[in-house]
Formats: C-alpha cells, structure tokens, sequence
C-alpha cells in the first residue's frame, strides 16, 4: 500500500480543527536525529570552508589530522549550539513549515468556496514558497547559532588554553560584550539569503514523495527517508556556493579587523583567494552528509507526526 505523509494541507478537510503544535514538536525529535548523525560532517566542511589548501588537501586528510590531533571529540567540537540549536531550529523550521503550507492552500492556492469542498492538493510552487518562509523564520534563530558554531569550529588548538573561546557560552559572552546584539546576529543577512534556497529543498521534497508515493510500494519511513536524502542534495547543490560565503562571513574577525562588512566582499575573497573552485571547497563531506543527516531527521519528523494526535 503506497505510504501517506501526514499533516500536509493536502490532506485536511474543512471543518476539521488542527493542531500547530505537532509540527514545532516532531521538530525537535529531527533537531536531534540529524546533529548526531550530520555534525561530523559538517565540522569538516566549516574547516575546509574557512581555510586555504595548504592547510588541509581535502576532506580525507582534513578528517585525518582531526582525529590525529583532537581525537573524536575533535569532530564534534562545537556540538553543544547545534545540540541545542537545531532541536529549537528544526522545530520551528518544521512547526513554521507546517503553518504556512496550511495557510497558502487554504487562503491562496485552494481556498473552499462551499462547506465540505474536498480541499485539493498544495501545488509544488506552494510548497516551495512555504519552505522559503520558514527557511526566513528560523534565520533569526539559526544566525546566531551557526555564528557562534562556525567560531567554535576554526579553533584549531588542542590545548585549551590557547583558545580564544572555551565554549559555546563563552563565545556568545565575549561577542556580546564586545561587540552586542550586532555582534551575536553578525551575517543575518547572509543566513537570509542561504536560507532561501529552502525553496529547492521543500519543493522537491514534495515532488519526490509524490513519485515515491505512486510509483512504489515503500513503507511511510521508506518514503520520508528517499524523498528527505533526495531532496536534501537537491538543496545543496543550488545553495552551497552561498553557504560558503556565508561560513566566510560568520568566521570574520569582528570590530575594527573585519574584512566582509558586505556579503559581496566574501564573495568577491573567496574567488580571488581560489577562483570558481573556491566555492565548492568542502562539497564533499557536505554533500556525503546531507542525505543520511537529513534523511534520518525527516523519517524522525514524519514518524512523530503521525504518532501524536491530530
């Protein structure tokens, strides 16, 4: 029997009252699923990301001197914010997403015109706008959080008194102090725009669970785990020349010393530092990463959702 997402607005019925809160919750079971299973991955990617190639030859080698040098916790340096952050993150990405592709198919796309109307199905354009949408919701969120991880992540000292932060909440304390709320939200604007590529990633999402749905016979989990791994390369491949601008920028020096005060500036260093390569430095334990992280949190989200109560 072809599997069935829940909680699309697809599926709702008019009259029937729903409740927001399972998407913001089902959010934090994702937060958790893709930060055990994706911040490996992405400790190596910020460090390709922010270093020239005399440092590291590639990922392998990057990975390597990681484990020689600071051993396993080496990779998940810089845990403690997306631990927390992505749990709140995804949850309000998730719960925010929800939302929105309810209110675009009941008050733009499909609204009912008469009692008990079957409400059809939100096209794939509106679900791609929602993705958008949320993906600006939890930038005021995730700003700070991948700020404050990206500075943890460059620490590259093993002793720890040589490091400038010992900590997730040090960091923040000494940005805040140095430089205030300015300073925490240091490249929001870049976040933005990263985060409009959500677009990719929840459109397709959609149309592949769709082709999923009606060309096999998988399981639900099957389905959200194929269309959530699919998808996410999708969105990585259209956004992660900005995502390597964006590293750029949150890894800045702040005050006086900083040299992007414009995101076109990191763009600009990146290309001349590295030519057009530059901007996919780091692609591939990015890419490696993003299905089973992804794939992993969309199953954990899927499957929270349909075991709470509608």
């Amino acid at each position: 029997m072809p599997a069935k997402l829940v909680d699309t607005p697809e599926q709702s019925k008019p009259g029937k009252t729903h409740k927001n809160y399972r998407g913001f919750v089902a959010g934090v079971f994702s937060g958790i699923a893709k930060l055990t299973v994706g911040h490996p991955f992405d400790t190596i990617k910020v460090r390709l990301q922010t270093t020239d190639k005399s440092h590291f030859r590639g990922p392998l080698d990057c990975l390597l001197q990681t484990l020689r040098n600071e051993g396993v916790k080496g990779i998940y340096k810089g845990a403690t914010p997306p631990l927390v952050g992505w749990m709140f993150m995804d949850s309000i990405m998730l719960g925010s997403l929800s939302v929105y592709r309810r209110v675009l198919n009941d008050n733009i796309f499909h609204p009912a015109k008469y009692p008990g109307e079957q409400q059809r199905k939100l096209p794939v354009v509106g679900h791609a706008m929602a993705g958008v949408m949320a993906g600006w919701t939890v930038s005021f969120i995730a700003g700070p959080v991948e700020h404050i991880k990206a500075r943890l992540q460059v620490q590259y000292a093993v002793d720890k008194s040589k490091r400038l932060y010992r900590g997730p909440i040090d960091c923040l304390t000494k940005i805040f102090n140095g430089h205030g709320i300015r300073g925490v939200w240091h490249g929001l604007s870049a976040t933005l725009l990263f985060r409009t590529f959500f677009c990719f990633w929840w459109g397709s999402y959609d149309k592949f669970s769709q082709l999923l749905n009606t060309h096999t016979n998988l399981s639900a989990p099957a389905v959200n785990f194929w269309a959530g791994g699919l998808s996410a390369q999708v969105f990585w491949i259209t956004s992660y020349p900005s995502d390597v601008v964006k590293q750029r920028i949150m890894t800045d020096p702040l005050g006086p010393e900083r040299r992007f005060p414009r995101w076109r500036d990191g763009a600009k260093a990146v290309y001349r530092e590295q030519g057009w390569r530059g901007y996919w430095r780091g692609f591939v334990p990015c890419f490696l990463r993003a299905f089973p992280a992804n794939a992993m949190a969309l199953v954990a989200f899927e499957s929270v959702m349909r075991a709470l109560p509608e």
